[in-house]
């Protein structure tokens, strides 16, 4: 009967965090990012391959990932792809961390278990990024996997938890670079865990190796085939594993580098405690926090709360303040990167919600704090909903960051809708001219074949039925269109857009189309205002 309860309970959180995660999926603009790598995805999906780039982009394993939904979804080619095929890959790697708590009842207790499962399933970051399409929560799910091989090492050293570990760290390489960050935090909190257990044990500095050499032997080399296989396209491009070597170089100097990333060292710790905004929930997720510094300090105790080890507790408190400060001495930052940390301390709040309720006394004393913390929990869940539904592209949601806007819809659907209208369709030529990083905007013009990228205005090319160009580059196109062609040859060209338009806060994008293919998407699509031409100078 017991067994029946908890595994209902554990159940019910699982479809919480996918109710969570799944519906509705495409809403939200596709972000710069996801994008990109939809894009180096599609070079994998048309048969060209996978090849590592040292300098950008990160590991293969999100892409290698994203195949099976792709297939079953029917899609061979780049143009064929939707948000809901890429994103619900690491959705669904979402519902699978929360489910993967249960690995963690012989280390935190069933009870802390479950609480660490209710804490990831709502956590308002560990859903948002949940519903992006890039490498973190892949990387998050593979760093729980040595997490646990760690912890069920640390408890009773086997192979098992060995291989464990090095196969998921493999994986962890594999995915992102800053894997790195992880696994050292990870191997210096197991030794620093053994050395306390020896000290409290002897009273004496402890001596002599904490893992078996056969062990680390196998850990090490597992990590170095996976991650070698995957880094070479299962041996198709050995040079990749040198790539993979390479790359450590050029994210070093990055993550020093200038850059508008640099952000202050409390950066996360300010995104987690509070960010307050109009109109929004209180985003806070000060419930997790307060419940893991409690569950840290529950690792230093004689008896441990519920079924959890203290061994293990003291090892996640460690490594959790090792990512932490590691985080937060490195100058750049993107908020995403915050979820390795989170989920430690999703650990530790699991045992310390356990440990809080059965230290005090009295039936009426834990029931009251037992409803507190459900509450609170409610509020965490609120605000989960709200970020990744409500304000899932509003900058008032911290966790919303350089995100495309709404108007990217806008823009791509006139110029699809001028392309059509022209009797080349999605052949139609369309010139964008822009010093900027115009992500997205590719994504959503994959079905358009003839779309040029310029980084000034081309002046011996011919122009294009339609030009976008973002406002630093329109003197210069008015020069092209209207001072350097003879009166009798130049063409008018009228404003295509009947607003200002952003791809995202403060990159405005402009849009002129051919006065004779403006009239004939006219003719198609009577509704738009009054158009105006860009003035000559």
């Amino acid at each position: 009967m017991r067994r029946s309860f908890t595994t209902g309970v554990f159940l019910g959180i699982v479809l919480l965090a996918a109710a969570l995660r799944l519906p509705a999926l495409a809403t939200r603009p596709m972000h710069a990012d996801e994008a990109i790598h939809a894009d180096k995805f599609g070079a994998l999906l048309e048969g060209r391959g996978y090849a590592y780039d040292p300098s950008e982009y990160h590991g293969p394993t999100l892409y290698y990932l994203t195949l099976l939904p792709a297939w079953l979804h029917g899609a061979r080619r780049y143009v064929e792809l939707d948000e809901v095929t890429l994103r619900c890959v690491p959705a669904l790697l979402g519902v699978a961390l929360v489910a993967a708590q249960l690995g963690a009842r012989s280390l935190l207790g069933t009870p802390g278990a479950a609480v660490a499962a209710l804490l990831t399933a709502i956590s308002p970051a560990m859903v948002f990024y949940s519903r992006y399409y890039i490498h973190e929560l892949p990387l998050v799910f593979f760093s729980f996997g040595a997490l646990l091989g760690a912890c069920r090492y640390l408890r009773a050293p086997s192979v098992g938890s060995a291989l464990l570990t090095g196969v998921s760290a493999g994986l962890m390489l594999a995915t992102k670079e800053t894997a790195l960050v992880a696994l050292v935090s990870l191997v210096l909190a197991f030794a620093a865990t053994r050395l306390c257990e020896r000290w409290r044990a002897t009273g004496q500095p402890a001596g002599g190796a904490a893992v078996r050499g056969r062990d680390a032997l196998v850990a090490l080399l597992a990590a170095l085939f996976v991650a070698g296989l995957l880094f070479s396209s299962f041996l198709g491009r050995p040079g990749g594993i040198l790539d993979a070597l390479r790359a450590y170089g050029p994210y070093l100097a990055r993550a020093g580098a200038a850059s508008v990333h640099v952000h202050r060292w409390d950066y996360y710790l300010r995104l987690l405690v509070h960010a307050p905004s109009r109109g929004t929930p209180v985003w806070s997720e000060g419930l997790i926090l307060l419940l893991a510094l409690v569950g840290g300090a529950a690792g230093w105790v004689v008896r441990a709360p519920s079924g959890a080890d203290v061994r293990v507790l003291r090892l996640l408190g460690f490594y959790t303040l090792l990512m932490l400060a590691c985080y937060s001495a490195i100058p750049y930052k993107t908020p995403w990167c915050l979820l390795g940390f989170l989920h430690g301390m999703v650990l530790l709040a699991g045992a310390g919600a356990v440990a809080l309720v059965r230290a005090l006394p009295g039936r009426v004393s834990r029931a009251a704090v037992s409803l507190l913390l459900l509450a609170a929990a409610g509020q965490l869940g609120w605000q989960a909903f709200s970020g990744s539904f409500r304000f899932a592209a509003d900058p008032r949601n911290p966790y919303v960051y350089a995100q495309t806007g709404s108007d990217v819809l806008e823009i791509a659907g006139r110029l699809r809708g001028l392309a059509l209208a022209d009797a080349d369709g999605a052949a139609t030529r369309i010139q964008i001219v822009s010093r900027e990083n115009l992500w997205p905007l590719p994504w959503y013009l994959r079905g358009l074949s003839r779309v040029e990228w310029w980084n000034g205005v081309p002046e011996a090319a011919p122009s294009a039925p339609v030009i976008v160009v973002t406002p630093d580059m329109e003197a210069a196109l008015v020069r092209k269109l209207y001072e350097l062609p003879p009166p009798g040859q130049r063409e008018l060209y009228v404003s295509a857009f009947d607003r200002p338009l952003e791809l995202r806060p403060r990159v405005e994008l402009r849009a002129y189309a051919a006065k004779s293919l403006w009239d004939a998407f006219l003719a198609r699509e009577p509704g738009p205002t009054a158009p105006m031409r860009p003035e000559p100078r």
